[in-house]
């Protein structure tokens, strides 16, 4: 039997459904009144706004085209005004560069010089010790320090008389340079038009720019810095002179230093090698004495097992007798001499033991100091191979860069070279 389906939703009134349709209409109306209104205003803005933008797009270009008449007629004045500064700077700017060629030149020894105060912090133990070699280091650090600061100061002020030459010349020049840049820009402002490319909304572009001057500053402008120019040229001949005179002081100070380090060097590996041949001698006696001394110690033990084996041989004796029967069982000479036997043979054991105890005592020592024999040996070794490799490094200071190959490997510090048999000692123990 079929049933009734009823939706479950709001059911409107009549009057609530002719009111909507009303409101609808009426707003319709509305709209399109206010629609009308809107496009009548938009003609009339657009037809005032269009008037208002091609003449103000005319009057600019106008005053665009004035503007590089008058620029263009202070470009060919100023072009007049540029020789004599021009090879003041050329020359100042090639003594700066000299100078800066010689400080990028000192990173090098600098590098070097680190390089082995780093290589020399690998030093192990007593080795690690403040010696000439590590002073002469830390004073060419400190000389080249100086060198570059005196250099930096001299370059530092090149750079202030160059910018100042340059601004003289810049106003002699940059208003030369500046003006054909100007002119390069307020002509591609003036080749615009509504269909080039390159067009586009800037951010803020109505700013003033700082630095922005009046049009009777920019008329001053050249002819001040015409007769600033000149001062500025002598000042810049005098700071040359004392450029090329820091560059040569700053060299030979940087040389008589780096011939001292590697003297500490050579003499610090000198008394190393004495050090370490006579480490390795003290070692050799030491190995010796070590197999001597184990050998009266093999020597003792076997005595003492023999005396042991006596004193059974006593001690049977001595209870085997006390079996004999009634009166026999004297005090006889054999008696005393199988008792004094004993105690002698108690008295030898004991001495023995001693004996054999202080041997293993000084056998131990023996071993100890070796141990410490061969570490500090180990420890020569590698100072040797550290200063060994710092020697080498420091060979890129007279060596060209195209021609220098290690003679100690960096990484896997073997050798390019043959070595002496105390060199590859020295390589076998790092």
């Amino acid at each position: 039997m079929a049933t009734l389906s009823v939706k479950p939703s709001p059911r409107f009134r009549l009057p609530d459904w002719q009111t909507n349709s009303y409101l609808l209409s009426t707003n319709a109306e509305r709209q399109r009144d206010a629609s009308h209104q809107i496009r009548q205003e938009a003609r009339v803005l657009r037809n005032e706004t269009n008037n208002q933008t091609i003449w103000d797009e005319h009057d600019n270009r106008t005053r665009l085209a004035e503007r590089i008449d008058t620029v263009n007629r202070w470009k060919e004045m100023l072009d007049k005004c540029l020789t004599d500064l021009d090879a003041e700077i050329d020359a100042l700017a090639q003594m700066k560069e000299s100078a800066e060629q010689n400080l990028q030149a000192k990173n090098l020894p600098l590098d070097v010089a680190i390089e082995c105060l780093t290589l020399r912090e690998s030093r192990r133990d007593i080795d690690v010790v403040k010696d000439p070699v590590e002073e002469e280091l830390h004073k060419e650090v400190e000389v080249i320090e100086a060198t570059k600061k005196a250099l930096q100061q001299k370059i530092s002020q090149a750079f202030e008389k160059l910018f100042l030459l340059q601004e003289a010349r810049q106003q002699l020049s940059s208003d030369h340079r500046g003006k054909m840049e100007t002119l390069d820009i307020d002509r591609g402002c003036l080749s615009l038009n509504l269909k080039s490319p390159n067009i586009s909304l800037k951010i803020n572009p109505t700013r003033v720019p700082s630095g922005s001057t009046t049009l009777q500053q920019w008329d001053d402008f050249s002819q001040f810095n015409k007769d600033r120019g000149e001062a500025e040229m002598k000042r810049a001949i005098e700071l040359r002179e004392a450029i090329a005179l820091t560059i040569a002081e700053t060299n030979n100070e940087l040389e008589a230093q780096r011939v001292a380090t590697e003297f500490a060097f050579r003499k610090r590996l000198r008394e190393m090698e004495k050090l370490y041949s006579e480490l390795k001698w003290q070692e050799k006696n030491t190995l010796e004495e070590i197999a001597e001394l184990q050998e009266d110690i093999r020597r003792l033990e076997e005595d003492l097992r023999r005396k042991l084996q006596n004193l059974k041989l006593c001690h049977t004796r001595l209870e085997a007798r006390t079996y004999r029967p009634n009166v026999e069982l004297c005090r006889d000479q054999a008696q005393y001499g199988l008792t004094d036997e004993v105690h002698q043979l108690e008295a030898t054991i004991a001495a023995l033991k001693q004996k054999l105890a202080q041997a293993q005592d000084a056998l131990d020592a023996l071993y100890k100091h070796l141990a410490r024999l061969q570490a500090d040996i180990a420890c020569k070794a590698n100072s040797m191979l550290l200063d060994t490799k710092c020697m080498d490094t420091r060979r890129k200071l007279t060596v060209p860069a195209e021609k220098f190959v290690p003679e100690v490997d960096t990484f896997t510090r073997t050798t390019n070279r043959t070595l002496s048999p105390l060199k590859t000692c020295q390589l076998e123990l790092a």
